[in-house]
Order: structure tokens, then C-alpha cells, then sequence
């Protein structure tokens, strides 16, 4: 199966840097995938799972926290706000931060920001299944 070269930055660092034949990408519109010798594009993505590897098989996952992805000849470039390897994932202060979001969610109060408590409890959320679907695989 033919490859690519798929990397994934964030403004801290690079998190992944390797060859892959499938990549998954949460865009805006939702989920869309990518294999070799794909056609030029740019995209919005979202808050949500990365998924790639093999094209069959048992595929490696990141936690995107938003960003714009980039597919030019054999590359492409995922440039996240936030991205985390599963393995990198600390569950106990997501949950808590999954905590944190749905009391400000239920809070009607009208100085609460429920656009940034809706935006912290998707990430929490995301960061949660990475984690779990990591542990199942063990």
C-alpha cells in the first residue's frame, strides 16, 4: 500500500513526524479521511480524533484540540491548536476538566462564558475516549 508522510505540529512542539497510509481528520463538516496521492487541500478541523496507520489494521490516535490541516504532494501537515498522543493523556485531569465544564454548563447564571465551557468540555471529552480507547487496546 502506498504511503505519506503525515506531521502533526503544535505551536510547542512537533508530535508526530512519520510515514502512514490513512490518516482520519475531524473537520469542520466532520470526519473525512486521507490516502496517498491525495489531491491538494486545506481544511478546518475541529475538536477531535486524529486517527492514523495502516490502512487495515490497528491504528495510533491523538487528541486534536482544533487546528487546519494541509495535504500538499506527499505530505501532509496538521497544524493543531492542542494535540496529544494517547499515551500522553493525564485521564484524571480530564475528567476533572470534563467536571469543571458541565457545573459551568448547568450554572444559569449570565456571567458564565458557555461557549468556552462548551469548547473546554469537547476537549475534555476527546481527550477521555483517546485515553480509554488506548487502555482497551492493551
Amino acid at each position: 500500500m502506498a504511503s505519506f508522510r503525515f506531521e502533526v505540529v503544535t505551536p510547542e512542539r512537533i508530535v508526530v513526524q512519520q510515514d502512514v497510509e490513512y490518516v482520519s481528520l475531524p473537520g469542520k463538516g466532520g470526519q473525512f479521511g486521507i490516502l496517498a496521492n491525495h489531491a491538494p487541500i486545506a481544511a478546518a478541523l475541529d475538536i477531535g480524533v486524529v486517527e492514523f496507520g495502516p490502512r487495515e489494521g490497528e491504528r495510533e490516535q491523538i487528541a486534536l484540540g482544533g487546528g487546519f490541516a494541509e495535504m500538499n504532494g506527499k505530505t501532509l501537515t496538521v497544524m493543531g491548536y492542542t494535540a496529544e498522543r494517547a499515551e500522553e493523556i493525564d485521564v484524571e485531569r480530564a475528567e476533572a476538566a470534563k467536571e469543571r465544564a458541565e457545573r459551568r454548563l448547568a450554572q444559569k447564571e449570565a456571567d458564565i462564558d458557555f461557549m468556552r465551557a462548551e469548547i473546554a468540555l469537547k476537549k475534555a471529552l476527546v481527550r477521555i475516549r483517546v485515553a480509554n480507547n488506548n487502555r482497551n487496546k492493551k
